[in-house]
């Protein structure tokens, strides 16, 4: 008996569909550019190079002279233009800043954060802008946020190292950093010390959640939003964890606030302004009618905080280390800086530790801070909405609707931006010829604390923290990466190290 003819060809459409796009892929897989696949766009070229993707759009960047376009499946407005070009940089950062908003789109890829100072436009993120800028610099503030740090660093950070040197064995150095990190935030945010810095301790359950969050915003980004809409909706694939991870940030931050209001605040003479939250908690702008709940708002910002304040740190410090511990002519460096300094720090059972203002004026730890943040900035792409048609000064057009990236990591890595020794740890890039100072670089060249406009609030906080850990644990220890581990970069809009950094460390021993 003949089949029917649809049984016939539809099962063969089904087979030659894949196969035409097995040949395709198998015909360019070799390219540097990506494919534009029927229906699909560069959606398999994106899947295909997920391991390596930073590092392929810095190929990409290097052989098109800094910009190219790229575009998803037709209707899904995945429309991008990708530069790192300094010049279109300044353009769309400060230049004509208002015709490159964070956009809709953006905002709800972030969607805990929706509504924050780090996904809102226009008014609504002057203002949070403005209140920020004038909580983070008060001097209170400042000062009880370095002596957090130092006395994690004393306290916790130090003893730690100290017995991971004893045993001898390896161990997740970015583990116990993210944990340092973990403690200093809800200490600078809540005024709480969680003691999460202990080897004894278990998973952090909010610091997972908001790792979770960063990644899934990596998946949205690079899918369509009907595409990931869809997915949350039935709960699979990376969209099946976004409920879990929300609620675990939400209770946690909405318990920190309650235990705040039933503490109460101090009020004999100084307000004991000494963390964030003490800005917000007597504002009856955050709280319902009865005074007794924060608004949904409050929540959002205070776990916008969280974020803010602890990933770009906790992303960075390991990086710093690993840099540290792969180049030792840096760390002697260091250690050369900070000779002087050590005859004026505290220290205890033979371990020194560092005031942060002791360490402020240093220049060539700063340069080797500078210079990791360059190579593996904590935010690895910057993305930008186009309201109206614009020309970039590179000569290049951007239509309304298009998305505008720009690689921070592979602006680092561009000859033609840094020189032929782009891809070499070398802080000496940053001194001046004496070595006696900081060369001047444009936010524009440097983009790991932003530029324009929305420049970072807290660098000021995160160079501070991340120098008096870095300082620690140079003069003290020497770090040497575990043999045979691999370092990756996890897929996220953090750039954080996909299997942690196993090193084994040992105590300087002799000052230098």
């Amino acid at each position: 008996m003949a089949l029917p003819f649809a049984q016939l060809v539809l099962p063969s459409v089904v087979l030659l569909i894949p196969l035409y796009l097995y040949i395709k892929y198998r015909r360019s897989k070799n390219s540097l550019f990506p494919a534009d696949w029927p229906i699909l766009g560069v959606l398999p070229f994106i899947a295909a190079n997920r391991h390596c993707f930073h590092d392929t759009i810095t190929s990409i960047l290097a052989a098109t002279n800094l910009n190219f376009r790229a575009y998803g499946p037709p209707g899904t407005n995945m429309r991008f233009f990708l530069t790192c070009d300094p010049d279109n940089v300044r353009h769309i950062f400060t230049k004509n800043f208002a015709n490159y908003p964070k956009g809709d789109e953006f905002a709800s890829v972030f969607g805990l954060l929706e509504g924050t100072i780090f996904t809102a436009d226009g008014e609504a993120w002057r203002q949070q802008r403005a209140r920020i800028h004038h909580v983070l610099t008060r001097p209170r503030l400042l000062g009880s946020t370095s002596r957090g740090c130092r006395d994690k660093v004393a306290r916790g950070l130090i003893p730690l190292l100290s017995r991971m040197a004893l045993a001898g064995t390896p161990f997740d150095i970015e583990d116990m950093l993210g944990r340092l990190v973990f403690d200093m935030t809800v200490m600078l945010v809540f005024g709480e010390d969680p003691c999460c810095l202990s080897t004894s301790k278990p998973p952090m359950p909010v610091a997972t959640a908001m790792d979770a969050l960063m990644e899934v915003a990596f998946f949205r980004h690079a899918v369509p939003t009907l595409c990931w809409k869809v997915m949350r909706r039935l709960r699979i694939g990376p969209e099946r964890s976004v409920d879990a991870a929300e609620a675990v940030l939400r209770s946690f931050v909405a318990g920190e606030i309650r235990r705040r209001m039933a503490a109460g605040q101090q009020t004999d003479g100084e307000v004991a302004a000494v963390d964030i939250l003490s800005h917000y908690i007597d504002d009856p702008d955050f709280f319902d009618d009865a005074g007794r709940e924060p608004t949904d708002f409050l929540l959002k910002t205070f776990i916008n905080f969280m974020v803010a304040l602890r990933d770009p740190v906790g992303a960075a410090l390991p990086w710093v280390l690993y840099n540290l511990a792969t180049h030792p002519r840096v760390v002697s460096g260091v250690r050369e800086e900070l000779v002087p300094v050590v005859s004026r720090a505290s220290s205890a059972a033979g371990m020194v530790v560092f005031e942060p203002e002791e360490l402020k004026d240093l220049v060539y730890l700063r340069a080797a801070l500078f210079e990791s943040l360059r190579l593996f900035p904590s935010g690895p792409i910057e993305r930008k909405a186009v309201i109206a048609d614009d020309v970039l000064p590179s000569g290049h057009k951007v239509h309304a609707g298009e998305t505008v990236l720009v690689p921070v990591y592979s602006m680092g890595r561009m000859e033609s931006v840094w020189g032929g020794d782009c891809r070499e740890y070398r802080p000496e890039r940053w001194l001046s010829e004496d070595g006696a100072r900081l060369r001047f670089v444009p936010s524009y060249k440097f983009l790991s604390f932003n530029t324009g406009p929305r420049s970072c609030l807290g660098k000021n906080i995160a160079m501070a923290q991340m120098m008096s850990v870095a300082a620690a644990v140079a003069w003290n220890f020497d770090v040497e990466v575990a043999e045979g581990h691999a370092v990756e970069q996890k897929l996220s809009v953090v750039l954080q190290m996909k299997n942690g950094l196993m090193v084994k460390v040992k105590k300087t021993g002799e000052c230098v």
